[in-house]
């Protein structure tokens, strides 16, 4: 009975969205003009068909979709990493009782509250920007200023350096679970003349990676979702370098107004990810070790 809400706003905000755009992703669909075609899967095989040009080249109908895709898993699979260390690593020397920690755990903690809005991104392009503090410092010893923002290779670091930065609340997940780590397994660690290094792989890392695991999903969903700031900082990139999915989606439904063809990249999205998510908790069995 006490499960009943959840249900209920699982199948209306969840579900029932996710069915509604399969259906919809099968038809010619522009509700603005009132027009709904019924077109089978032609939207899908625009996106994953391919044929052979005069010359015999295999060539994709749509190759926009794949470039997308490119630039969303180069985004994800080094970001995800990424942010995981940053917030581990900044977790665990908070985890020490330091004066003034409380102040610091506060300060890591702002970035993730203020996420991709148009300020941080405001903010972002002054601070790579040609005469931003990172080319400034950068020329201290005498590199050239670095168009980061609008160069095809350095335009993904770019966003992938503002989620890192975006870690406070990756950071108080693992920060709860290393302060629930009994200090018992050190002392019996430290008597056995375990070192500290020792005593972070052998017992840190092992207790908590249940945590890791719950972290690891969540910031992978996050990345694949990034908009803002791949659309306010880097204007989808050069060569669309860092023109994702979801921006993608967002070109096709807001401004082509092709919501079903819109419709049936969501559901490519949505099996990417699946698909994603499915092999880290198939492999989580190698690497997350639970205390029972």
């Amino acid at each position: 009975m006490l499960l009943i809400p959840w249900f209920i706003g699982m199948a209306l905000f969840r579900v029932y969205p996710i069915i509604a755009s399969f259906v919809n992703s099968l038809y010619q669909f522009q509700p603005i003009r009132g027009t709904r075609e019924f077109i089978g899967f032609d939207n899908y095989v625009r996106i994953v068909g391919g044929s052979r040009n005069a010359y015999g080249d295999w060539v994709w109908n749509f190759p926009h979709f794949w470039d997308s895709v490119s630039a969303t898993l180069t985004y994800v699979l080094l970001g995800t990493p990424l942010v995981l260390i940053m917030a581990f690593f900044v977790a665990f020397i908070l985890n020490f009782k330091l004066k003034g920690v409380n102040l610091f755990r506060t300060a890591y903690y702002i970035p993730s509250i203020l996420g991709g809005n148009v300020a941080v991104a405001i903010v972002w392009s002054q601070v790579f920007g040609g005469d931003g503090p990172v080319n400034a410092i950068l020329s201290i010893f005498g590199v050239d200023p670095i168009s980061w923002t609008r160069d095809e290779f350095f335009a993904p670091f770019t966003l992938i350096f503002l989620s890192a930065w975006q870690f406070g609340s990756v950071m108080l997940i693992f920060l709860a679970a290393l302060q629930n780590v009994s200090p018992t397994l050190y002392e019996a660690a430290s008597i056995d003349g375990a070192k500290k290094t020792r005593q972070l792989f052998s017992i840190t890392l092992p207790l908590v990676t249940p945590v890791l695991l719950f972290n690891t999903v969540n910031v992978l969903l996050r990345h694949f979702q990034e908009f803002n700031a791949a659309y306010l900082i880097t204007l989808r990139g050069p060569n669309r370098a860092t023109d994702f999915l979801v921006i993608l989606i967002y070109e096709y439904a807001f401004r082509r107004m092709q919501f079903g063809f819109a419709l049936a990249m969501s559901m490519m999205l949505l099996l990417i990810i699946g698909l994603l998510t499915l092999i880290v908790f198939i492999t989580s069995k190698y690497w997350v070790h639970y205390s029972d």
